[in-house]
């Protein structure tokens, strides 16, 4: 299994960060896909990479929470970072208008940027959307050309799959909130269509039920894994080998073996 977008190089790690990768290794997680956030989290990102560069793989970007009024030098920062080594996406970037909308406008360009070095290096891109899909689609309009990509953790609804269709044949995040009694992705579940989705933990946040508000982490992939099985009707084994083919056609994976 293949946990396709995983932050363990966050802090909240710092303590165990060797434990909860054997964990996730045990369990049959061959590959974790870690996204940056900022500035601040390119090293410790780039740390943990080189002491498993065989089961992660990393992806840049400036997540829209870290957008601010001078968010240009923190685009510089990053684009400055991007022939650093391979990476495998342009993430996590997007629009988030839960927390605070002060900065909507700079959030879209900063988006529209980093959109912009997805074509030019020919990445896909992992898009964060929380409130924000009216934004996120006014960006794409800006372009007579989009990157293909992954909506991470959706939790949209049928009609916004609908929508999103209209720009490309995205790919969608399915990780911890699928097992949520109130959640309603697994009634999306059906229109994404399993070759369209890829299983990711977000980990440390969202843990999957019976773990919900704990720490996460990239062990609990085959809980979602079985989540998504039992509501599409089909085999564990099958949803485990069609979401890893999707994301190692999404990244470009380079998996040689089984870890």
């Amino acid at each position: 299994m293949i946990d396709t977008h995983t932050h363990i190089y966050l802090p909240e790690f710092d303590g165990d960060r060797d434990e909860v990768m054997a964990r996730a290794l045990s369990a049959g997680v061959r590959h974790m896909v870690l996204p940056n956030v900022d500035c601040s989290t390119v090293e410790p990102m780039y740390r943990l990479h080189g002491s498993y560069k065989d089961c992660t793989s990393m992806a840049m970007g400036l997540h829209p929470t870290e957008v601010g009024a001078d968010y240009g030098n923190a685009l510089d920062e990053i684009a400055s970072r991007l022939d650093d080594c391979r990476f495998v996406g342009i993430g996590e970037i997007g629009i988030d208008m839960y927390w605070d909308k002060t900065y909507r406008t700079e959030q879209m360009d900063a988006f529209a940027e980093q959109i912009r070095w997805a074509l030019e290096r020919d990445l896909p891109i992992i898009i964060h959307c929380r409130d924000g899909l009216n934004e996120v689609l006014e960006v794409f309009d800006r372009f007579d050309r989009l990157p293909c990509g992954v909506f991470h953790s959706f939790g949209g609804s049928v009609d916004d799959v609908k929508r999103i269709r209209r720009y490309g044949d995205f790919y969608f995040g399915i990780n911890g909130v699928v097992t949520f009694k109130k959640s309603q992705v697994p009634a999306v579940l059906p229109e994404i269509g399993l070759g369209r989705i890829l299983l990711e933990t977000d980990s440390p946040y969202l843990s999957p039920a019976p773990f919900r508000g704990r720490r996460n982490e990239s062990s609990r992939i085959p809980l979602i894994a079985e989540c998504v099985a039992r509501i599409l009707d089909v085999p564990a084994e099958q949803v485990s080998e069609t979401t890893d083919a999707s994301a190692q056609d999404l990244f470009k994976l380079n998996i040689k073996q089984q870890i």
